[in-house]
């Protein structure tokens, strides 16, 4: 929701469903922060850039917000302070962002080389709608460097007007089941490591060809999807089986599923629900065959528009009870917080987000490498993993807070033993 202020003119946004936890997570050391990036094939031009950013940025007016508290709630409010600014890259990505930083602006643009990085926090919304954003800054930029680019996609046209759409909660439009699934609530298996100094992101890349990957996973009958996500589990389960441990968990991943697939939704803001593809070692030992069958079953299973539907009127129940919103938000938060770091937390060992291949417009194509994402610092010290395509280069990006790098190797090392070659950069 929307409402001009008296005099100022200022807009401001209720906070969506999903964005109402991120705010009440924030550390001096975390921050639920995300990134996005794009690699051109030529050196990036900081002035140009600069001005690519602020013509596009008026096109997504909940992305040009400072957060707000009230005595009851957080909102987003227009935020017309300059910048945000374009800066150079950093070696630690998706570093803490507090509130009152940088002019206010939840979101920061790097550069570095050939490369074009948006960091958002996830308040503004998920990573569709940071996807337009980066693209639609991107295809900007191509135009004042005189390249032609059309809108189309993820590149919104800079001279209209946001659809009414675009900025909707539209988690509260579609939570309309007669009936409330119940949360999972078992502690899954954790990874132990070496916390890294604060400030210290892990970034392990692999880059290898979409084709091979589809090829190999036709082969286990599974799609690209469904084979990562049974690998991230082998990987955790033989890290798992080679630590220290008083008894086996279940290994389970956090994995965000976009709506907009099953629920018709223009919005910008966020838009996603987790769903936790599992194996539970205590049931027996699992052959990698088992764990791809199990997990295709999963996914075709429960990521469904009946079964996500549930999933959203779960999550918007609080929400809507009357009683919750007259709570002041101090209470809000430590109830939140409590219930995040002793549940919602253990309720996983990773987390893996696959945005499936990026489209651009055509004349748009020739200009670009890849694409990468990032799901940025870990709440607790584990590895997230991200997954995204364009044309035949498929990128997998594993930020983790902990020096030990056995997950992800246990994870790139049975690619590479199913024919997968991959190129692999890092920080480190």
């Amino acid at each position: 929701m929307a409402i001009n202020k008296k005099n100022d003119r200022k807009i401001w946004y209720e906070l969506d469903l999903s964005a109402i936890v991120y705010p009440t997570l924030q550390r001096r050391d975390f921050s639920s922060v995300y990134r996005l990036s794009v690699v051109l094939k030529e050196t990036i031009d900081p002035e140009i850039l600069q001005q690519a950013v602020d013509i596009s940025l008026r096109r997504f007016p909940t992305y040009k917000v400072a957060i707000r508290k009230g005595l009851f709630w957080r909102y987003l409010e227009t935020n017309n302070r300059p910048g945000p600014f374009v800066q150079p890259d950093i070696k630690n990505p998706c570093m803490p962002m507090p509130f009152k930083a940088n002019n206010r602006y939840l979101i920061r643009i790097y550069y570095h080389e050939c490369r074009i990085a948006l960091e958002a926090h996830h308040s503004l919304g998920d990573g569709t709608g940071g996807m337009c954003v980066l693209q639609t800054i991107t295809a900007v930029y191509l135009r004042l460097l005189g390249h032609s680019v059309s809108n189309g996609g993820f590149v919104l046209d800079v001279e209209g007007q946001p659809d009414p759409e675009e900025l909707e909660d539209a988690y509260m439009r579609y939570a309309n089941a007669q009936v409330r699934p119940p949360r999972p609530g078992e502690k899954a298996y954790r990874v132990r490591g070496t916390k890294e100094p604060f400030y210290t992101l892990n970034i392990i890349d692999g880059i290898m060809s979409v084709k091979q990957v589809m090829a190999v996973a036709a082969k286990y009958n599974a799609t690209i999807t469904e084979y990562l996500n049974s690998v991230l589990l082998y990987a955790l389960l033989q890290k798992q089986y080679h630590d220290w441990h008083r008894k086996l968990r279940s290994v389970k991943i956090a994995m965000p599923v976009n709506l907009r697939r099953f629920f018709p939704s223009k919005t910008l803001r966020n838009f996603i629900t987790m769903v936790y593809p599992s194996i539970d070692p205590r049931l027996g030992e699992y052959t990698f065959d088992e764990i791809v069958i199990h997990v295709r079953n999963y996914m075709r299973y429960y990521i469904n528009e009946k079964f996500l539907r549930g999933d959203i009127t779960t999550n918007a129940a609080t929400q809507r009870n009357p009683f919750i919103r007259v709570v002041p938000l101090f209470i809000k938060d430590f109830t939140v917080r409590l219930f995040y770091t002793k549940v919602q937390d253990r309720n996983s060992s990773a987390g893996l987000t696959n945005m499936g291949a990026l489209k651009v417009p055509e004349d748009m194509k020739p200009y670009i490498e890849r694409f990468d994402i990032y799901m940025g610092q870990p709440f607790s010290s584990r590895t997230n993993c991200a997954i995204a395509s364009f044309e035949d280069t498929l990128t997998i990006n594993f930020a983790s807070s902990i020096k030990e790098a056995d997950v992800e190797r246990y994870f790139f090392r049975k690619l590479v033993k199913d024919g997968i070659h991959i190129k692999i950069e890092s920080n480190r």
